[in-house]
């Protein structure tokens, strides 16, 4: 075909061929620890650009050597990965978590500056605030309302701008949907960046991704991913991507090399499937969130509810710039406070049926949880209160399921606070 083809028409196929493996349509699980070489020779030089010793060929077709370097479900599942944020290479690990640990920790050393945005989910702020500082490594976390003005200064109050190293995002933060604005950190790491030492931008594309929102085509240099969440959809896989181009990727695949945190054949057996119904799926819940967003908005036990689609019209200029710019979709991920506190909202979460209640997000079936006793409990309360995550909080994700159910299991909870 002459015709460039979608990435949702890709994900059948590509990267993927049928007479390397007897002709199967699919992909097989090559639940393998190691492969064959058919010459020593032919092992010497797999080794050589695996190790960096030599730089591949043009034309040169590699071969496999040991599944903590490279098997065939991961290496297909990567090529097909990149296809959606237009990416030139993409490294799988075996959760979101390691996918982030590993980029950051490849990129600091001791004694360097991170600016990240708040909120951010629990286990990022944990890591940053925990790990990190013990490794020596120094953060600054900012807010959506936070001006590139406010930030610089706060970078340069720090005495540490010349070691600024990373710019680490989540947008929409998780669990307020607040929206970073990717232009804004670009500049800021131009600013600080030089030839000697350029500053990363690295984006949690979680919430949106990967069709929501391209942070790659914004200026980010990696993207970040839970693939457990929308790239996986049912709740049956834990998984993590990072993308970008092929020097920062081969940067972070030699640390996952030597740290084992890659993912294995049947992670990467069970997500080429799910890609295959990614967008009918995520396209589906984005439909299915309007109706809720707006049942929920009327509800005259819920006095807020944080959801994107409701931005171009009652956001501020500023947020419905940063929205036209960034996202081609309103998401599934809808956040509301209840009238009342912990208690009301407490009595919500217990009394849904269909809705479950269960961290995670991005699944076929709908999930409610509390952020502020749950994915956030580790976040200090005076921080927990700048960011708007109150004790009435409740996090949804909306399913697949037939809105008008959804709805109704909400009403019926809602109707016993």
């Amino acid at each position: 075909m002459s015709k460039k083809m979608h990435p949702e028409s890709l994900m059948m196929s590509h990267g993927y061929k049928p007479s390397l493996s007897e002709g199967a349509i699919k992909c097989p699980i090559f639940q393998t620890s190691t492969f064959v070489f058919n010459t020593a020779e032919e092992g010497k030089r797999f080794f050589e650009v695996a190790y960096g010793l030599s730089d591949q060929k043009e034309g040169e077709e590699l071969g496999l050597i040991y599944s903590r370097l490279n098997n065939p479900d991961l290496e297909i599942l990567e090529n097909r990965l990149c296809l959606w944020d237009e990416a030139e290479d993409c490294a799988v690990f075996e959760s979101g978590m390691s996918a982030i640990s590993t980029a950051l920790m490849e990129f600091m050393v001791p004694g360097d500056l991170l600016v990240y945005s708040r909120p951010v989910y629990g286990g990022t702020d944990h890591f940053i605030n925990h790990f990190l500082k013990k490794m020596g490594i120094e953060s600054i976390g900012f807010r959506a309302d936070e001006t590139e003005e406010a930030i610089v200064e706060r970078i340069m109050a720090t005495g540490k701008a010349d070691r600024l190293t990373m710019i680490h995002i989540e947008t929409p933060a998780n669990p307020t949907n607040a929206l970073i604005d990717i232009d804004m950190c670009v500049a800021i790491k131009e600013r600080f960046s030089t030839s000697e030492k350029p500053v990363i931008l690295s984006v949690d594309n979680t919430y949106m991704g990967p069709l929501w929102q391209h942070p790659l085509q914004l200026g980010a240099d990696l993207v970040l991913y839970s693939a457990t969440k929308y790239i996986g959809g049912h709740s049956d896989v834990i998984a993590g991507a990072c993308l970008g181009s092929k020097a920062l990727i081969g940067r972070i695949k030699g640390l996952r090399t030597f740290l084992g945190n890659m993912a294995g054949p049947w992670t990467g057996w069970l997500l080429m499937r799910s890609l295959e119904t990614l967008k009918v799926r995520m396209e589906q819940q984005a439909l299915n969130a309007v109706q809720v967003a707006n049942y929920l908005r009327q509800h005259p036990k819920v006095s807020h509810v944080y959801y994107l689609g409701f931005i171009p019209e009652q956001g501020t200029p500023n947020e419905q710039r940063i929205f036209r710019e960034q996202y081609t979709s309103s998401g599934a991920m809808i956040a509301f406070d209840v009238k009342g506190g912990e208690k009301e909202a407490f009595l919500l979460l217990n009394n849904l049926k269909l809705i479950k209640l269960a961290v995670s997000l991005g699944s076929t079936e709908s999930l409610a949880e509390h952020p502020g006793t749950m994915t956030h409990a580790d976040v200090p309360q005076e921080d927990k209160n700048a960011m708007n995550i109150t004790p009435s909080l409740v996090r949804l994700s909306v399913g697949v399921e037939h809105y008008e159910d959804i709805i109704a299991d909400i009403e019926q909870a809602l109707a016993l606070v």
